[in-house]
């Protein structure tokens, strides 16, 4: 109102305005439910794919080889009376053990994204597969660029996303969800086996032990700024494909979205000899630390060495898994 004269009475109280005062809008999530999911042995399944976000500024994005396939227990209908019927519509796992006929079969209903690839390749040809998995790396891809804006950049940071991706009978991929914390814990051998080895990659490329030789800062930084350990000419580190790397001078303004692409085509669920690259990319790392420094890349010290030797192995089976 007008300072020194009382405000009047709400609108709403002189027939000027809605009957109640307004409040504020609640907040809805539209989703759609795809109708027309692609279906093996006639049951529905989405694939859980790993995302590794290294830098929001400039934005560089790792997939992993490795995922897998979440299958229903039951065969896909879509009748009236099984509408409301969860294991058939949802693919979680939480979900199908509710089920009262759930029998995993010691594979948990999951096949490796590499059977997915197979068996896709083997029905519409490697063209039609290739184009599939493309669509879904690009899309990945879409979704961080649309949020890289918000993200606080911290190059002290990085993020392990769980990407939910659906696919249709016409090979059109859906996002259904991003998950920030993606559940690591294992339901097979096979399970642990898989993200065990995932996150060993993910540790590799992130080069916390500093293995990689010193190379230029590429965050919007000073030019003087700390040198970061991993070479930017890295494009595979185990199981994880550099596939898009923002270019450094395009930070700011209007950007082309396709500029940074590394791949040209997805290796989503292809071969993944990640025990040969490994080896291959310590020797590439020493002769690039010697050629970056005039010095052998300086070894372990013996606390470090004697820890890692009594620390358990990350392959051991846990201690209830005879349970």
């Amino acid at each position: 109102g007008i300072p020194g004269i009382p405000a009047g009475p709400p609108a709403y109280q002189l027939g000027r305005g809605p009957a109640t005062p307004a409040t504020p809008p609640e907040t809805y999530v539209a989703q759609r439910y795809i109708a027309n999911p692609y279906l093996i042995g006639q049951k529905k399944f989405d694939l859980r794919l790993y995302c590794l976000v290294t830098s929001y500024s400039p934005l560089t994005v790792w997939l992993s080889r490795e995922g897998f396939a979440r299958f229903s227990f039951q065969r896909y209908d879509l009748t009236k009376g099984n509408i409301s019927d969860t294991a058939v519509h949802l693919t979680n796992v939480a979900v199908q053990k509710l089920a009262d006929d759930y029998d995993g079969g010691g594979a948990g209903c999951k096949w490796s994204l590499a059977q997915v690839r197979q068996y896709v390749e083997s029905r519409h040809g490697p063209d039609a597969t290739a184009g599939l998995f493309n669509r879904i790396e690009r899309m990945i891809v879409r979704s961080l660029q649309a949020v890289a804006p918000v993200i606080i950049a911290d190059n002290h940071c990085f993020e392990l996303y769980g990407y939910d991706v659906l696919f249709d009978a016409d090979l059109k991929p859906w996002l259904i969800e991003v998950n920030a914390s993606p559940s690591l814990t294992a339901d097979t051998e096979e399970d642990r086996q898989l993200k065990v080895a995932m996150l060993s990659d993910m540790l590799s490329v992130l080069d916390l032990e500093g293995a990689g030789p010193p190379v230029p800062d590429l965050s919007p930084r000073s030019a003087d700024a700390s040198p970061t350990p991993t070479a930017p000419t890295e494009t595979q580190v185990g199981g994880f494909d550099l596939v898009f790397r923002q270019n450094s001078e395009d930070r700011s303004g209007t950007r082309d979205l396709d500029a940074g692409w590394v791949t040209t085509c997805s290796r989503l669920g292809c071969f993944n000899d990640r025990a040969r690259q490994l080896r291959l990319l310590d020797r590439q790392r020493r002769r690039g630390w010697e050629v970056a420094t005039g010095a052998p890349r300086p070894l372990p010290s013996r606390e470090v060495l004697a820890a890692a030797a009594s620390a358990p192995s990350l392959m051991a089976p846990p201690a209830d898994a005879a349970r």
